[in-house]
């Protein structure tokens, strides 16, 4: 009998264990949820409040100047890209949202305004250039990439969500602000791009 109580106390101890490991793993869900799957951002998951909140630049607003690296090697700064429209997109490998507008860019965007004064700028976000590199050469993507491993350029705009665009003009004001990505944004991004390059 003892034998039998004791196996049935450690099943209790053990289930008891198991119960304690998921509550904890729901806790750290829900409290890391919002700022390692901001793809929930484009679901409308997240308030519009927070949105706002979390949003530093706006439409009006001169854009924050900043140097990125590119994929490539290159460097670039965004004050000297003024006279050009910008695109400026910040993504994540992750992102489903952010997949659905990197997948856009190539014929949506940039074959669509080919030969005009548009600089399309997608920036990853907090990733490693490894994880980026590999992610962009399985899409088979041809366009660039920026890098911001730790987020510096981010913060200059946002605290978090992503995908966030913002539509540059040539003076180098904000024109258009968006968050999440869908048929809709993108009409409006061709849409604020067109009129920022006055077609």
């Amino acid at each position: 009998m003892a034998i039998k109580t004791n196996h049935k106390k450690r099943g209790s101890i053990f289930s008891l264990l198991m119960m304690l490991v998921v509550l904890i793993a729901l806790i750290v869900a829900i409290i890391v949820w919002p700022t390692e799957s901001n793809a929930a951002t484009a679901n409308g998951v997240v308030e519009q409040d927070d949105i706002a909140q979390t949003t530093l630049i706006h439409t009006g607003d001169t854009a924050p100047d900043f140097t990125v690296e590119m994929l490539n090697g290159e460097k670039v700064t965004l004050s000297s890209l003024r006279g050009k429209v910008v695109l400026l997109s910040f993504w994540a490998t992750w992102c489903p949202p952010c997949r659905q507008e990197l997948a856009h860019l190539q014929e949506g965007v940039i074959d669509l305004f080919a030969g005009s004064d548009l600089v399309v700028l997608p920036i990853s976000r907090g990733e490693k250039r490894a994880t980026v590199e590999a992610f962009i050469n399985k899409m088979n993507y041809k366009f660039d990439v920026g890098l911001d491993g730790n987020q510096s350029i981010y913060r200059k705009y946002a605290t978090n969500y992503i995908p966030r665009s913002f539509v540059v003009d040539k003076s180098g004001k904000v024109v258009y602000v968006a968050v999440g990505y869908d048929e809709q944004i993108g009409e409006e991004i061709n849409k604020a791009i067109a009129t920022a390059l006055g077609e």
